[in-house]
């Protein structure tokens, strides 16, 4: 089994390609990724030197270095994480995110076409269904709602999402989706929420709230997202979608207030900033389908999740302090800085 995995070198990518390696040693894994600015090659450091393992630096939308890589490696499944993935940045640059997100995904099911695949399987977001209201705690995301986008960057994942759907249908492409809640862990690049405060409280440096914080989000554990997926590609439905939850919704503020308290500093860090332009309110999915047709569950509680995260980057202060410099820091003060405060 050949497995290419796009967007390899980023925070859940390099997660997938972690987990896969370990569950399924007889795998060969290349990984594609065109290490923009949330692609870390060190992150893959603990693979890199395993013979079953490549990485190509590659650009998803390059139709020709695509093409002659699957001519050389012919892959079994591709599974594409490849995307830009934050709000705000798709609020800033709207047209990057149109060519990676949709034109890419279109250039490697054309390869997938052309070559023959046993499974394409892309990795969408619950962004792609817009928001829910704060006083509808009944209400959830499951796989017959409505898609109905917020942001540039949902709207190029809703695109993708439906274009994958239409090459299952027209062409026949084995065609799978997840769509998942925000994922957290290890190897998160310092400009989401977790990680971001993490890296502030550590330095006893503001932490930029948006809002009041009262926003809700569904948060997973990046190892049991992994998990799912693998279950997908495994005996996952050709054609289908599959929502990917993970029963732990919390507001912004109180998870900026559970990682103080975990590394004994001062709520009076917190700092509340413009809110973001079309701020989805809060996002929770009914992962019920993929629970009844392939019996999974998500495993880890986020008050475990969280502070094995917290520890992780404690102990890897170096690989995060790296990042955060020169591109980063000034795309940091644009968003976060003095005049937004």
């Amino acid at each position: 089994m050949t497995l290419f995995v796009t967007g390899g070198a980023g925070f859940i990518g390099s997660n997938f390609i972690f987990y896969m390696l370990e569950q399924h040693p007889a795998y060969r894994v290349v990984c594609l990724d065109q290490l923009t600015y949330a692609g870390n090659l060190s992150t893959l450091a603990p693979v890199m030197h395993q013979q079953n393992f490549r990485f190509v630096k590659i650009d998803i939308c390059d139709r020709e270095a695509i093409d002659q890589l699957f001519a050389e490696e012919h892959p079994d499944v591709v599974v594409n994480f490849a995307a830009e993935s934050h709000v705000d940045r798709s609020i800033e640059n709207p047209s990057v995110f149109l060519q990676t997100n949709i034109m890419g995904t279109a250039t490697l099911m054309d390869a997938c076409r052309h070559y023959g695949i046993q499974r394409f399987h892309q990795v969408s977001t619950d962004e792609v269904y817009g928001d829910l209201p704060l006083d509808r705690p009944d209400l959830f995301f499951t796989e017959e709602t409505p898609i109905h986008t917020s942001s540039p960057y949902s709207s190029s994942k809703a695109s993708a999402d439906l274009l994958a759907l239409a090459y299952h249908r027209t062409y026949g492409l084995p065609v799978t989706i997840s769509r998942c809640s925000n994922n957290y862990g290890p190897y998160q690049f310092p400009e989401k929420l977790i990680p971001l405060m993490i890296a502030n409280a550590m330095h006893d440096r503001p932490l930029p709230v948006y809002g009041q914080g009262l926003n809700v989000r569904d948060w997973l554990y990046v190892e049991d997202h992994c998990k799912a997926i693998d279950l997908i590609l495994q005996h996952g439905q050709v054609g289908e979608v599959y929502n990917v939850g993970g029963h732990n919704e919390m507001r912004n503020i109180d998870i900026v207030k559970l990682i103080c308290k975990e590394l004994g500093k001062s709520e009076s860090l917190i700092t509340y900033v413009k809110d973001r332009k079309g701020h989805d309110l809060r996002y929770a999915i009914d992962p019920t389908k993929i629970h009844k047709e392939l019996g999974w569950l998500p495993e880890t509680k986020f008050e475990d999740g969280i502070r094995k995260t917290i520890h992780w980057y404690q102990e890897h202060q170096n690989w995060w302090e790296n990042i955060i410099s020169g591109e980063y820091q000034e795309y940091y003060m644009k968003m976060y800085g003095k005049d937004k405060w």
